[in-house]
């Protein structure tokens, strides 16, 4: 190109060069008159001055999320969508050919159109029964209150995916995060989700504060019947103490019992043997004076065990009874007798 310099008057030629520097999986869009052209990464330059740079694309994933105009329902009720969009760009040419500098653009604009035909056909209470769609919620049919979500799933999801196609975009994902409803009828029912949010809460804090009484009633008789079984633990081991104690001294005067019947049967067996060896020595005893004595200290150890007034009768007969009997009455009489006279 040919420039005036200015100081000596002369013109002089000049070379001007657009140097581009693409990144990797991106790539540019050059026009020249009606004719574009796509230039691939890596490092370029232009130096024809009737080519222009159009714009640089990516081949990425991209994602975001938008805000649309208000949108006004069935029964006309305004509302302002917040989307989420994650798409990418296949073939940066035809998004330029439809006049598009980004593939946001395009979707923007789409999106605005489909949304507003799919609102449109819809009434508030469908919509304020639905909170938000995902991937997860794409095979949900046959609900009367996720008719909202069926329709943005079916048709926009459906329009946008063909549309995008059209500008070499494909629409990989679309999902409504919020929706926030304008006017009084949208007021009215935010108050009404205020107080139902707020009975709910309430709700939740008397569960709570019932279930927490609960497991302090709970624990307190989980404590009382602790406290019983080692009442009782302490009862049963008392208990058989006394019976171990009261076992332990049945045995010893059982054993004391049966040692004192052995002793008492063992000095009965010494005194027999003692009588029927003295009563052996005594019949083996042939002097007539030895045996007078012997008799006579019999006599003499029977008074002293009876008593001097003992009358020893013998009962071979009843004539030595009545003897004895007569005996006995006279004594008393004749003792009776001398008192006086003492």
């Amino acid at each position: 190109m040919t420039r005036n310099t200015g100081r000596d008057g002369g013109n002089r030629e000049f070379v001007v060069a657009l140097f581009l520097n693409i990144p990797a999986n991106n790539c540019a869009i050059l026009q020249k008159g009606d004719e574009f052209i796509v230039i691939p990464a890596g490092q370029h330059y232009v130096v024809d001055p009737s080519v222009t740079l159009r714009g640089m694309f990516t081949f990425g994933e991209n994602q975001l999320e938008m805000s649309t105009k208000d949108i006004y329902t069935r029964d006309q009720v305004p509302v302002q969508l917040t989307i989420y969009l994650k798409w990418q760009l296949v073939e940066p040419l035809k998004l330029t050919t439809h006049g598009y500098s980004t593939a946001y653009e395009a979707l923007r604009d789409k999106t605005q159109s489909i949304l507003t035909q799919v609102v449109s056909h819809l009434d508030y209470s469908a919509m304020i029964k639905s909170r938000q769609i995902g991937p997860d919620l794409a095979d949900e049919h046959g609900d009367a209150n996720s008719a909202f979500l069926d329709a943005l799933r079916t048709r926009a999801m459906d329009d946008l995916v063909e549309a995008s196609i059209e500008y070499g975009i494909i629409l990989k994902d679309l999902a409504v995060i919020d929706r926030q409803f304008k006017g009084d009828i949208a007021a009215a029912m935010d108050k009404l989700t205020t107080r139902a949010l707020q009975a709910q809460v309430e709700a939740a804090n008397v569960d709570r504060e019932n279930s927490n009484s609960v497991k302090k009633e709970q624990g307190r008789l989980e404590v009382t019947r602790v406290q019983a079984q080692t009442k009782q633990q302490e009862a049963d081991a008392n208990a058989y103490a006394v019976v171990a104690a009261a076992k332990a001294a049945a045995e010893a005067l059982e054993i004391n019992a049966q040692a004192q019947a052995e002793a008492t049967r063992l000095a009965a067996a010494a005194e027999a043997d003692a009588i029927r060896i003295k009563a052996a020595a005594d019949k083996d005893i042939e002097d007539p004076f030895a045996r007078e004595m012997n008799a006579r200290r019999v006599e003499v150890s029977r008074v002293q065990a009876y008593g001097n007034r003992t009358v020893f009768v013998p009962a071979e007969s009843g004539a030595g009874i009545n003897s004895s009997i007569a005996l006995g009455l006279g004594l008393a009489q004749a003792g009776a007798s001398l008192k006086p006279s003492q």
